[in-house]
């Protein structure tokens, strides 16, 4: 769509699908303190698929359309929300759903109950202040909170290469000076990602403490749009190496998964057709949904 002109900027998580759909599996969807809220960041279209919403919208927010559910065509791609699941507004400032996301884990710790929260960002922002922030506040011995404190590790901060930049062996290991669980985990592998977020999950929700999880996952077409967007061949592709091994363990033919991957693009470049057309938002709804709305 960027190609053709149908937007102004893409950004995505291709290489993060076997960590980003077990998460939305596993979330406890709904609305309120009672449920599980997530505080993403622009990557995660793999979770909004998982826990079922309709892939158009990510279309009509990379065209920028009037129909736009989550903006409305005020915001980039991937900048997903959705109050009745308890998706808070994806931001573009680097990982300031680190800082923000102890927000409502306060909130679930007094309301009581199992729901937790969950805040996920990349390697290159765990440099920022939001991250530090995050582990201390989630993790005071007056009142721990309940969340999962997740970090998608690519390898990459835009155009810089993380061997250059930390110092710890595992991101993870920033957890232990708080006293979080923490782990290391291979997210390129959707039955261990799955694996290990239940038993994440299940402790958070379980001891109303927090735990960090750092997932080592790809990113198959750069950073964004500005990049390129090029398929990059050194990198893991988690899904062909999952084809594989439903191949190989006789769960699905090569067949049938050509014919599904088929079916899909069909659908999507059917729906990409339709969004092509839709109207862009007009002057007057220039302040809808901002703190001072129509003055």
């Amino acid at each position: 769509m960027y190609k053709q002109g149908h937007g102004f900027f893409w950004i995505g998580g291709p290489g993060e699908e076997a960590f980003n759909v077990p998460l939305g599996m596993l979330m406890k969807k709904g609305q309120g303190p009672a449920f599980d809220y997530l505080h993403a960041h622009y990557r995660q279209s793999a979770t909004l698929l998982a826990l079922g919403e309709e892939p158009i919208g990510a279309l009509r927010q990379m065209k920028n359309t009037a129909t736009d559910p989550y903006s409305g065509g005020r915001n980039f791609a991937g900048h997903f929300s959705k109050k009745a699941w308890n998706i808070a507004p994806v931001s573009s400032p680097i990982e300031v759903q680190y800082a923000i996301a102890p927000g409502t884990a306060m909130a679930q710790k007094r309301h009581g109950g199992d729901g937790i929260t969950i805040v996920t960002g990349g390697d290159a922002g765990t440099a920022e202040g939001d991250f530090a922030s995050c582990l201390i506040w989630s993790s005071r011995p007056a009142n721990p909170l309940p969340i999962l404190i997740i970090v998608t590790n690519n390898h990459w901060g835009i155009s810089t290469a993380a061997e250059g930049q930390h110092g710890e062996t595992h991101i993870a290991d920033r957890g232990r000076a708080f006293n979080i669980r923490s782990k290391t985990i291979n997210g390129n592998d959707p039955a261990e990602s799955y694996r290990e977020l239940k038993e994440a999950m299940e402790y958070v929700r379980q001891e109303r403490k927090p735990f960090l999880l750092e997932a080592r996952v790809s990113r198959l077409y750069g950073h964004s749009s500005a990049s390129g967007a090029n398929f990059v061949t050194n990198e893991v592709d988690c899904l062909k190496e999952f084809e594989t091994r439903l191949e190989g363990e006789g769960v699905l033919t090569r067949q049938q998964m050509d014919a599904l991957r088929h079916g899909y693009a069909e659908e999507l470049a059917a729906a990409a057709r339709l969004v092509r057309d839709e109207p862009l938002p007009s002057v007057d709804t220039l302040w809808n949904h901002v703190y001072a709305e129509k003055k």
